[in-house]
């Protein structure tokens, strides 16, 4: 067993406040927590670790990512500026099908290069914790190598949970997208059986899918007893919360045009509202969620960075928290608590989060002397030291 004391515990247990110990330690054995608390009372151990008064926090749990693709889109950021919408982009062939004709022609080796970059880099900011999204396959043989590549991100000392978006937009090579559901729904089986989806996710909007399309996949994932998710109400209201919540997702997100009916559908189903203020800064949005209707009916909020080459190409979750607060005013401990304890509840992971007996020995070391500064300060990265179920020294590398 190995104590790690003397650091500054962010503990954020329980439902609300930072739960702060000055004098913190951690007893960690088995890649879990055994014991947390003050360190005039911490249990012996064999191996003690000083902190030397570093903040200390669970570490990051990083829910919507888009971390497998070909190619880059930044002449849509131009295009954009110029003023194309991200609608207009996406009806001329740009978008999601740009970056679907790029990540076919990639190979499996491509593919896991660049996507380890990606995720390294999200390491390096105090990731522990990572959600893969396919979707840029759109036929069953890219989709299965998106997945693949996904899994192997794992080896890369952080956990890695895979999430099937085949339903993301129509290929070119399908003009009915009913006809496309169906082999959606046909494909996903055969994934699951080869054990690549985790949880099935969908894009619920006037470009992508209808509810009634979507509720088809989300009846193929209920026959294999798999969770699922869901893009909803990012451009514009289509009852995808309401729907979602029927099927007790895990988690809807975007969710700027969400009704107070989606709020209270989301509340009931305990269903994890995840907001991605990458993307509404990428694409200059000014419909805001729906923050304090989410705070009245008591739906957990979590924050993640939306990787993706079109509409959030960011890596950094420490900027992720910043932009949280600034563009939706939520508070410092309520964006922190959204890339820990909300991030792993909209992954349906209860065993992280916090630094709690019990909970998983993922956390992080941190330059700074309190948790606000994570998220009030931004261009510099303060962490000292990522630790994943114990083990040392895993920021992700170069």
């Amino acid at each position: 067993m190995k104590l790690w004391r003397g650091g500054r515990l962010a503990t954020l247990a329980g439902d609300s406040g930072w739960g702060l110990i000055e004098d913190g330690a951690l007893l960690v054995d088995g890649g879990r927590l055994r014991w947390v608390g003050p360190s005039a009372e911490a249990p012996a151990a064999d191996e003690v670790i000083e902190l030397h008064g570093a903040l200390v926090t669970p570490g990051l749990v990083d829910c919507h990512t888009h971390l497998v693709y070909g190619g880059n889109r930044a002449q849509e950021f131009e295009q954009r500026l110029h003023g194309a919408s991200y609608a207009d982009i996406a009806r001329a062939g740009g978008g999601i099908r740009s970056t679907v004709a790029a990540t076919r022609a990639a190979t499996e080796g491509q593919l896991l290069a660049d996507a380890t970059k990606r995720a390294r880099a999200l390491m390096r900011e105090g990731v522990t914790t990572l959600e893969v999204k396919s979707g840029y396959g759109l036929d069953a043989a890219t989709e299965a190598r998106m997945l693949r590549v996904a899994r192997q991100l794992g080896g890369l000392g952080l956990d890695v949970r895979t999430t099937y978006l085949a339903a993301h937009a129509l290929p070119p090579e399908f003009t009915d997208a009913d006809d496309y559901i169906a082999a959606v729904c046909q494909w996903l089986p055969e994934l699951h059986a080869a054990g690549l989806v985790d949880a099935v996710d969908a894009f619920c909007e006037h470009i992508a899918f209808s509810p009634a399309q979507v509720e088809r996949v989300f009846d193929a994932a209920r026959q294999l007893d798999l969770p699922v998710k869901l893009h909803a109400e990012q451009l514009s209201d289509q009852g995808g919360a309401q729907l979602a919540a029927r099927y007790q997702a895990l988690s809807c997100d975007h969710l700027e045009f969400l009704s107070p009916d989606g709020v209270q559908a989301l509340a009931a189903a305990g269903t994890v509202a995840v907001l991605l203020p990458g993307a509404f800064y990428a694409l200059r949005e000014t419909q805001l969620p729906p923050i304090a209707a989410l705070r009245e009916a008591g739906v957990p909020i979590a924050i993640a960075t939306d990787h993706n080459p079109g509409s959030s190409p960011t890596l950094s979750p420490l900027l992720m928290l910043n932009m949280a607060c600034v563009l939706f005013r939520l508070t410092p401990e309520e964006a922190l608590r959204g890339l820990t304890v909300n991030g792993a509840r909209a992954l349906g992971l209860q065993d992280r989060g916090q630094l709690v007996a019990g909970q998983r020995a993922d956390f992080c070391l941190w330059d700074g002397a309190h948790p606000r500064e994570l998220a009030a300060c931004f261009g510099h990265n303060p962490l000292i030291e990522r630790v994943h179920q114990g083990i040392r020294g895993t920021q992700g590398g170069s």
